[in-house]
């Protein structure tokens, strides 16, 4: 049998919990900190029931209340927490707290065609890029591999930064994000060997089941 090594880690990542704002497609992004809903709550406390025993060292959570909001049971059942606003949501710029009609939708679809190809430093306007979420979640990720004694953590974040930070860990190119499928409790887990700085994915968007909610 081989040798454990401290420093390896089990990181479960899940998208927070439901909010009115996603029932009405209204976009949130970073500057909106919407409460999660009825159904939301709902979700918080499945996913609670599922995962309790999982025996998480430490919780991770963005600035934004939605995201302590999906995962409170955990925080009260007295598990160790810490809220990192490297987390918080891509800015969308002038979308943000703006219902998507079929105008803005197309303003925002040629902006996700532009990162696509590959031009990821193009932002909303007022907004914030790939890019620069990049280099925000690579310091959230650094801190929390750098916690030799958080064996399992679990990390509460939002759609688009999501999407982002599994290309970071899977090495897939940026403009490939959208091809991680992300969902309200969308649930995906890697374990990370420190010896060989590498991620392995062990759950691929494990959902939580509708009819439990």
């Amino acid at each position: 049998m081989g040798t454990k090594i401290k420093e390896d880690k089990l990181i479960y990542i899940i998208r927070h919990a439901q909010t009115d704002y996603n029932n009405k497609n209204i976009v949130q992004g970073s500057g909106v900190d919407s409460d999660i809903n009825e159904k939301g709550r709902r979700q918080a406390k499945h996913f609670f029931l599922k995962y309790k025993n999982l025996g998480f060292d430490k919780v991770y959570v963005s600035s934004l209340k939605r995201s302590m909001q999906s995962v409170e049971h955990f925080l009260y059942s007295g598990i160790p927490y810490e809220s990192l606003d490297l987390l918080n949501e891509l800015n969308w710029g002038i979308y943000e707290n703006k219902i998507i009609t079929p105008e803005i939708l197309v303003e925002i679809e040629k902006l996700k065609k532009q990162w696509k190809c590959g031009n990821l430093s193009m932002a909303p306007l007022y907004g914030e890029s790939p890019e620069q979420v990049v280099c925000r979640l690579q310091k959230a990720l650094n801190y929390i591999l750098s916690k030799t004694d958080e064996a399992k953590v679990l990390i509460c974040t939002h759609k688009r930064v999501f999407r982002i930070l599994l290309c970071m860990i899977t090495n897939l190119p940026l403009s490939k994000m959208n091809s991680f499928k992300i969902q309200n409790f969308s649930l995906y887990s890697f374990q990370y060997l420190s010896l060989s700085k590498s991620f392995t994915m062990k759950t691929n968007n494990e959902m939580l089941s509708e009819d439990l909610l």
